[in-house]
């Protein structure tokens, strides 16, 4: 699975992602300036780089927030951050791809897998994407993208006893406290984006990436 790739793998995968968006360059840019964007060519870019500065922090993540703690006693103690599980995503409207790979890259590249909910307004960009990720060693199954009336998707997501999580950045807000309520059925992890300008530089942080996963603290005793 996903999960079991090496964390090297994932990030030369997600950078493979990045390259055949770079590929299909005039197409994306066609699909949002079709939605209204002003500047396609800024969105395709920023997003290929968001896929870049991701891809980067696949092997590090374990490196710089996991680690071997100090314990009184005879034994080891590790922390090991994993994967959630499966993760809920709806695509922010006003940014339909830009935004989307903002919260898609931060879940999946721990090994997550995640079920989008691409943008009502603005749909193409996010299928084109899903064609991208089918085509660039991505496993199939681990990004799932649903198009529809969002209003309808959303609780249906939220509710779901077999997703782990939900990011709830792209939810409307007269949606968020209904899908807040559906996720607390199965004690579902809730998770929003920062309120930033998703081309700004803090719309990207490896925290992005941790708070969609587990922190496992193994404790093993020392020998004689």
């Amino acid at each position: 699975g996903w999960a079991a790739r090496t964390a090297a793998n994932r990030g030369q995968i997600l950078y493979r992602v990045a390259e055949l968006m770079e590929g299909r360059r005039a197409q994306f840019e066609s699909e949002l300036a079709d939605g209204g964007a002003t500047n396609p060519g800024r969105g395709v870019d920023a997003s290929i780089d968001r896929w870049v500065w991701y891809a980067g922090w696949a092997d590090k993540i374990a490196q710089v927030l996991g680690g071997s703690n100090p314990v009184a006693g005879p034994y080891f103690n590790f922390t090991v951050p994993e994967p959630t599980g499966v993760v809920g995503i709806v695509s922010p409207p006003d940014q339909p791809l830009l935004g989307l790979v903002s919260r898609l890259a931060p879940a999946i590249v721990s090994g997550n897998t995640a079920v989008v909910i691409a943008s009502e307004r603005s749909p193409l960009p996010a299928v084109s994407l899903a064609e991208v990720l089918a085509t660039s060693d991505v496993p199939a199954g681990v990004v799932n993208v649903l198009t529809g009336v969002v209003a309808e998707l959303v609780p249906w997501l939220a509710g779901h006893m077999d997703v782990n999580a939900i990011d709830v950045t792209g939810v409307p807000s007269e949606l968020r406290v209904d899908a807040e309520r559906a996720a607390a059925e199965n004690v579902k992890r809730v998770v929003c984006g920062p309120d930033v300008d998703p081309f700004d530089e803090a719309a990207q942080s490896p925290y992005e990436v941790t708070a969609l996963m587990e922190f496992k603290t193994v404790w093993h005793p020392i020998g004689p």
